[in-house]
C-alpha cells in the first residue's frame, strides 16, 4: 500500500497549529526540570493514575488477550484503510450525514469555518478533541470571527489561561487547584470573587459558566474516539457529561476525525471500550459513552458533518514499520508510566502529541527537515526502558519505533557531528589491542576525577558528554595491568 491510495498528498503538512515545536526537546526539558512546582504536579498526578490503572487492569483475567485483539483489529484497519474509509463515508451518508475529506490542516479549517458560517453562527461549543488542536482549529475560527468555547473542564482551564494542553487525558495536568482558582478569577466572566480552590467550588463555577454556552449554542464541534465503517456510528467517550451536552443540544454537529480512528465493525468497539477506560482513567467503563449514526429526525442535531482528516497520516501509513503508530487510541497510558514525561511534562515535546507516542508520531506526521529541526530531537526523548510498550493497550512497540527513528536520523546526517567524530575516534582506538593500550596511557582519565571520585568534566569534545552526566573514575590499575601483575 502507498500513501497515494488514500488520494492524499505525500508531502508533510506545514505544521499549522501546535504540531511543530519551536525549540529542541533538550532545551525545553532543561527548563521544565527547573520548575519544581511542575514536577510536583506531574509526579502526583501520574502516580495516582498509574495506581488506579494497575488496580482495574489486574481485575481482568484476559487483559493480554484483549490487548492482542486490539492490536489485531488496528493492524487489519491499517491494511484496508482506503476501503474502510469509503465504507464509512457511504454508511454516514446513508444515515443523513455529510462527509468531507481534508488533506491537511488548512483544508480542514476552511471546511469547518465554512460550515459554521453557513449556519449564521459566530460561536461554537467544543468537545475535547486532539485532532482540532493538531490543526489549530480554534485559532483559525477566531480569524473568521467565530468564538470556540472548550467545554471539557481541563480544556477550559487551558483555554482561559492561554496555555497549551500537556497530556491526552488531563490537558491541565501541570496545574494545581490554587493555580486553577487564580485562572478562573482572572479569566472567567461572572465568577464569584470569593471562589476558593475547593474542587467542588471550582467545578460548580465552571458548570455555571458552561451551562449558558450550552443552552445558546447552535453549532458544536467534536472529535471522535472511534467510527464503525459498517454502520457509520461515531463514538465519543468522556468523563464529565459536557461532551454529551454538546452532542445533543445544538442543531448542527461537526466532527473532525483523523482517518486512523475508523474500525471495521460496530462489534469491534466491544474490545476498545474495555481497553480505553482502564488504560486512561483507571476506570472499568467510561462514565459517558456517546454514539450516533448520521441524523435522527426530532432527536439531537439535525445536521451532521464528518470531516476526515489526513494531515500527514498517509505518510505514516506508507511506512511499513512506522504505521503501527497510527494504532494509538490516545489513552495516555504511555505518558503516565514514562519517567521522562513525568519529569518534563508535555510542553517540552513541542507538540499536541506528547510523551513516548508523541516522540514517535510527531516526526512522522510533520517530517524532519534537518538536524536543527525541533522534531529531530524527539526520538531521543526516551530512556528506552520499555514501560510504554508494557502499558500500551494495543501493544505499539514504541521503543523499537524510537530506535528506528534514531537510526534514520543518524543515516540522514549530511555533516558529521562532534558525537560522530568522538565515536569514530573510539572505534579507531579499539580496533586492536595495541591501540587500546596506547589510548589508556594517553588518556589517563583518573586525573579528571574530583574529590567525590567521579569525573564531572572533560575537555572538549568530552565536555559534550559530561555536560549532562558524570562517571566514576577508572581504577588506578587497569585490568591488563592487574592481569600481567598477578598472572605473569
Amino acid at each position: 500500500m502507498s500513501s497515494t491510495d488514500l488520494g492524499m498528498p505525500t508531502t508533510a503538512p506545514d505544521g499549522v497549529g501546535f504540531l511543530r515545536g519551536s525549540e529542541p526537546f533538550p532545551a525545553a526539558a532543561h527548563r521544565a526540570l527547573a520548575d519544581t512546582q511542575l514536577r510536583r504536579n506531574l509526579g502526583h498526578a501520574t502516580r495516582t493514575i498509574r495506581a488506579k490503572r494497575a488496580g482495574v487492569v489486574a481485575e481482568v483475567p484476559d487483559w493480554e488477550e484483549l490487548r492482542r485483539a486490539g492490536e489485531a483489529i488496528k493492524a487489519d484497519t491499517m491494511a484496508r484503510l482506503p476501503e474502510l474509509l469509503e465504507q464509512l463515508e457511504a454508511s454516514v451518508t446513508a444515515r443523513g450525514g455529510v462527509v468531507h475529506w481534508a488533506r491537511d490542516a488548512t483544508e480542514a479549517n476552511a471546511i469547518v469555518a465554512g460550515l459554521v458560517r453557513d449556519t449564521g453562527a459566530d460561536e461554537v461549543v467544543k468537545v475535547k478533541s486532539i485532532a482540532t488542536q493538531e490543526i489549530g482549529l480554534n485559532e483559525a475560527l477566531a480569524e473568521q470571527g467565530i468564538t470556540a468555547t472548550e467545554t471539557d473542564l481541563a480544556e477550559l482551564i487551558v483555554q482561559l489561561s492561554d496555555d497549551r494542553p500537556s497530556h491526552f487525558l488531563v490537558p491541565a495536568i501541570h496545574r494545581n487547584r490554587s493555580e486553577i482558582r487564580d485562572i478562573f478569577l482572572r479569566a472567567m466572566p461572572g465568577v464569584d470573587p470569593d471562589l476558593t480552590d475547593d474542587p467542588r467550588r471550582l467545578a460548580m463555577a465552571a458548570r455555571a459558566h458552561l451551562r449558558r454556552k450550552f443552552l445558546s449554542a447552535r453549532v458544536a464541534i467534536s472529535g471522535a474516539n472511534f467510527a464503525a465503517a459498517d454502520t457509520g456510528t461515531i463514538s465519543v467517550v468522556e468523563s464529565e457529561g459536557n461532551g454529551r451536552m454538546c452532542l445533543t443540544l445544538p442543531d448542527t454537529l461537526i466532527t473532525v476525525m483523523g482517518v486512523e480512528k475508523v474500525v471495521p465493525r460496530w462489534s469491534d468497539m466491544e474490545v476498545f471500550l474495555q481497553l480505553l477506560p482502564r488504560s486512561s482513567t483507571g476506570e472499568r467503563m467510561n462514565p459517558y459513552t456517546s454514539t450516533w449514526s448520521g441524523v435522527t429526525p426530532g432527536d439531537g442535531p439535525q445536521t451532521f458533518h464528518l470531516v476526515l482528516l489526513d494531515n500527514g497520516r498517509s505518510n505514516v501509513l506508507a511506512s511499513e514499520d512506522g504505521r503501527s503508530a497510527l494504532h494509538c487510541i490516545r489513552c495516555s497510558a504511555c505518558l503516565n508510566v514514562c519517567p521522562v514525561y513525568e519529569r518534563t511534562g508535555g510542553h517540552a515535546y513541542g507538540s499536541v502529541y506528547p510523551g513516548p507516542i508523541g516522540a514517535v508520531l510527531s516526526p512522522q506526521l510533520t517530517g524532519i527537515s534537518g538536524p536543527d529541526d525541533p522534531n529531530a530531537s524527539l526520538p531521543y526523548a526516551s530512556s528506552l526502558c520499555g514501560a510504554c510498550f508494557d502499558a500500551c493497550p494495543v501493544r505499539i512497540d514504541i521503543p523499537n519505533l524510537l530506535v528506528q527513528q534514531r537510526a534514520a536520523s543518524i543515516a540522514a546526517h549530511r555533516t558529521p557531528t562532534a558525537q560522530d567524530l568522538a565515536m569514530r575516534t573510539v572505534a579507531a582506538a579499539m580496533v586492536s589491542p595495541g591501540r587500546f593500550r596506547a589510548a589508556e596511557r594517553v588518556l589517563g582519565l583518573g586525573r579528571f576525577a574530583g574529590r567525590s571520585g567521579r569525573i564531572r568534566f572533560l575537555p572538549y569534545p568530552g565536555s559534550q558528554w559530561t555536560s549532562a552526566r558524570d562517571a566514576p573514575a577508572p581504577p588506578a590499575e587497569t585490568f591488563r595491568q592487574w592481569w600481567k601483575r598477578t598472572r605473569s
